[in-house]
């Protein structure tokens, strides 16, 4: 995609681009959260930073809140790799119960991981209330390969390929290793629901837990942004929900086609029925897309 000549933004992981909102605070605007992805921070310039800045240009007088995990920069990129996902959604409810910007709702975009870690939000913390939450390039469904991690040098990556390959199911990966907690393998069905500690819980792969499907449908809208030329995710049908079929790794089927959606345990039936869930598709690579792009096709979800 040839980047806009007003704005383009390169992100070293895998978390980049704009966003701008607006609703009902004191200024009539709805606070907008925005949570990082992978190998990123909540105030790289060259990502976070630089769209919070953006927001706030775009929308005037909105508060944008780019979290950090942890009490660092440098926390906060680590804990993108090494800090159970459970205790990261933890933190992160307990911050937005305490804000009282956020007390009469927020908008959320999540970018890479930080989506699906900002649907497990929606989903076990309603209270202060998220209106829409945009996932951009979130693999809803996991991952079964991690082609980049962000890029084939990181000595990291190579490290982490190395743990899932040793064992994503087990004891020590899964409460150590954040990729493990939502990596998701078809060859291995029994195991993932048995083992996994995060994906399997929030898409009630054990059992439905009624509280998460009533807090996940009471959002207005929930938009999936799928990137066609995506390098990253593996498959990158999980960006629109979607994954290959159990005991194989070469059939996908799409969200309409798996259990989750025909036994409706998220309440993800219901709500495409009702309008609410948005299935958006751009060209370009994971997280990279024009601010001309993002205006045209997500700017009102965020009005």
């Amino acid at each position: 995609m040839a980047p806009s000549a007003a704005f383009r933004l390169l992100s070293v992981s895998g978390c980049l681009l704009l966003l701008c909102g607006t609703s009902w605070a004191s200024n009539g605007t709805v606070p907008l959260v925005i949570w990082h992805g992978m190998g990123d921070s909540c105030c790289n310039p060259l990502s976070m930073g630089a769209i919070k800045k953006m927001v706030e240009q775009e929308v005037s007088g909105i508060y944008v809140l780019s979290l950090m995990i942890g009490k660092s920069v440098f926390e906060d990129t680590e804990n993108g790799f090494l800090m159970d996902v459970n205790k990261q959604v933890s933190f992160v409810c307990d911050q937005l119960a305490k804000d009282p910007k956020l007390k009469e709702g927020y908008n959320a975009m999540g970018f890479s991981q930080g989506a699906q870690f900002l649907r497990a939000v929606a989903q076990r913390c309603p209270d202060p209330p998220m209106r829409n939450l945009i996932s951009v390039g979130g693999q809803h469904q996991g991952v079964y390969g991690l082609p980049r991690c962000p890029g084939e040098s990181s000595h990291i990556c190579d490290w982490i390929r190395k743990q899932l390959n040793s064992g994503a199911y087990t004891d020590a990966v899964q409460k150590h290793l954040v990729q493990a907690q939502y990596w998701h393998d078809p060859l291995n069905d029994d195991l993932y629901k048995k083992y996994s500690l995060f994906l399997a819980d929030i898409n009630q792969e054990r059992v439905v837990n009624e509280t998460y499907k009533k807090n996940l449908m009471s959002l207005n809208k929930f938009v999936m942004v799928k990137f066609l030329q995506d390098s990253i995710v593996d498959p990158v049908d999980s960006e629109w929900f979607g994954f290959y079929k159990a005991g194989q790794a070469e059939e996908l089927e799409t969200l309409q086609e798996s259990p989750i959606y025909k036994e409706d345990r998220l309440g993800l039936a219901a709500m495409d029925s009702a309008g609410k869930l948005v299935f958006l598709a751009s060209e370009g690579d994971h997280l990279q897309f024009t601010r001309e792009w993002f205006n045209e096709n997500l700017l009102s979800y965020l009005l």
